[in-house]
């Protein structure tokens, strides 16, 4: 994929469209055992069946799906998604994803999560954004408090993962909260 592809640019990282061609790398990028642990990934699915997501996803218009590639190498490192979008309520769900655990600490994910917050608030022209993490991922619930998002409770014992039930914290972010943290800072 070339570097015009980019849809979002950051400093180190760029968000790009999914195409058909993306079906085995995004095959292969999540079928890791720890990067389906960190989202609860429970089915196995086929090429197949990732290839016809990626068509729906691109008919779809109630999200964006979009794939995190290093800008100094193209890589591919992991996926992104405004989903679920209420355009009456201006609300959507935010989930990320970082395929190989050698890319993650590295402030991908954050720089990814902050292109798209921006997206989301500034283009989509959202209210509120909400994700949803499990317990046991205390690296990701760090870095969602640390960029603003807001706790807001927890869903007791919804994921059966591994032979146990896990709890999941829901947190939100509105769109005042990202205006006041990152639009007032450019602005001075």
């Amino acid at each position: 994929m070339s570097r015009n592809s980019g849809m979002l640019w950051g400093e180190k990282v760029y968000l790009r469209p999914l195409n058909g061609e993306d079906a085995e790398l995004y095959y292969h990028m999540f079928y890791d055992a720890e990067a389906r642990r960190l989202t609860g990934t429970q089915k196995h699915i086929t090429k197949e069946q990732i290839a016809a997501y990626i068509e729906r996803k691109a008919e779809d218009d109630s999200g964006v799906l979009l794939l995190i590639a290093l800008k100094d190498t193209d890589e591919t490192i992991g996926d992104i998604a405004i989903q679920d979008m209420d355009r009456n309520n201006r609300t959507a769900n935010l989930r990320i994803a970082i395929g190989d655990e050698a890319h993650q600490g590295k402030g991908y994910g954050r720089e990814a999560l902050l292109l798209m917050l921006d997206y989301g608030f500034g283009i989509l022209n959202l209210h509120r954004i909400e994700l949803e993490v499990y317990a046991y991922n205390k690296r990701a619930a760090h870095v969602y408090e640390s960029i603003g998002f807001v706790r807001e409770g927890v869903r007791r014992q919804t994921l059966f993962y591994n032979h146990q039930y896990h709890d999941v914290v829901m947190m939100s972010m509105l769109e005042n909260e990202y205006r006041e943290r990152y639009i007032s800072m450019k602005v001075k």
